[in-house]
């Protein structure tokens, strides 16, 4: 399937590594229906913060009580497709190679059979590691056990110890200990670790695109916990996302490759049963085709859509029985973005 094409940056729009240019305001019943959202809290749940960013310029924010742009939103899963950003730094480097065995110490025994996941698995979601992804109190759940529980004292080993329940590359299984597998492999291929790899996020992806309030978490044995916790503002989210809608470039230089970026956005063969398509660490489709974003738990958002040069950055508290409102009120936004 080919990918719709990544708008460039207008040639008389500058880039917000110091501040976002302020663009066209949206048409009245739009910014209703934007407001609405902040009230809306029976189907929604509390929206905490709303950034619409288009052609490179803001047209629309607005924030919940108490909060403001300054403030920091967690990211949740957002970290994920930060994590990706990482590795994409370290394979334009060599220092990575996603198609070779992943460097896990304890799957080097002879006949162990994840010895044969690879890092792309890992980025795909589909290495056949047994993983429950379950976010209900009092059920049986690997993530709460891996960030709250017995494995919170080290993420990716607790994560890397689970057996293989699929051949790699046979099935698709949303995991966040893969992630943070994914982090302890990069930090020892760069040979960083705790403060001294946050050091490295700040130099190499954060300070290029003008982000200064993000505020990563790492776990006792200094692994970034890639899976969950990155906190940032709004805006600077938006800057991410930026990074990825304009296909790895930032002030007109090449920061990631273009490649990585499309390969994020290749769809990876996901069950039917799953509403979105999945790439590598970034969900596709949720608003329309080409779309892709980075999603989080109580409906923390980055969306891009490149057809509209688009950027849509949702920051809140919505309960799991209303995250489907809750995308459904996206896509629908989208839509009348579209139209309007």
């Amino acid at each position: 399937m080919s990918l719709i094409p990544l708008p460039a940056q207008p040639a008389d729009t500058p880039w917000p590594t110091a501040d976002w240019p302020e663009g066209s305001a949206l048409p009245a019943p739009l910014v209703a229906r934007l407001d609405a959202a902040f009230a809306d809290e029976a189907s929604l749940g509390p929206t905490d913060a709303l950034l619409i960013i288009q052609g490179g310029r803001v047209r629309f924010e607005r924030y919940g009580a108490g909060k403001g742009p300054d403030d920091t939103f967690p990211s949740w899963s957002k970290a994920k497709s930060i994590t990706q950003a990482l590795v994409g730094l370290a394979v334009a480097e060599g220092r990575l190679d996603i198609h070779a065995p992943a460097a896990v110490p304890a799957w080097k025994g002879d006949g162990d059979p994840r010895g044969a996941i690879t890092l792309d698995h890992l980025l795909r979601m589909s290495s056949g590691l047994e993983f429950v992804e379950d976010y209900v109190p009092g059920s049986i759940s690997h993530v709460i056990d891996m960030l709250f529980g017995a494995g919170q004292e080290d993420v990716a080993a607790y994560a890397a110890a689970l057996p293989l329940i699929h051949p790699p590359g046979s099935q698709w299984a949303y995991a966040s200990g893969t992630t943070n597998i994914i982090a302890r492999i990069l930090q020892d291929a760069l040979g960083l670790n705790g403060e001294a790899f946050e050091a490295h996020m700040r130099t190499a992806l954060f300070a290029p695109l003008g982000m200064k309030s993000p505020l990563p978490k790492f776990d006792a044995a200094g692994t970034f916990i890639g899976s969950s916790f990155c906190y940032a503002s709004a805006r600077d989210f938006a800057r991410f996302g930026l990074l990825y809608l304009r296909g790895g470039v930032w002030e007109g230089e090449p920061l990631l490759p273009a490649a990585w970026i499309d390969y994020a956005r290749t769809l990876t063969p996901v069950p039917r049963t799953e509403e979105l398509g999945y790439g590598a660490q970034w969900w596709l489709g949720l608003g329309g085709e080409g779309s892709f974003s980075a999603n989080g738990y109580e409906g923390q958002y980055t969306l891009l859509v490149p057809d509209l040069d688009l950027i849509l950055v949702r920051h809140g508290r919505t309960p799991l029985e209303m995250k489907d409102n809750l995308a459904a009120w996206v896509r629908e936004t989208v839509e009348v973005l579209r139209a309007a």
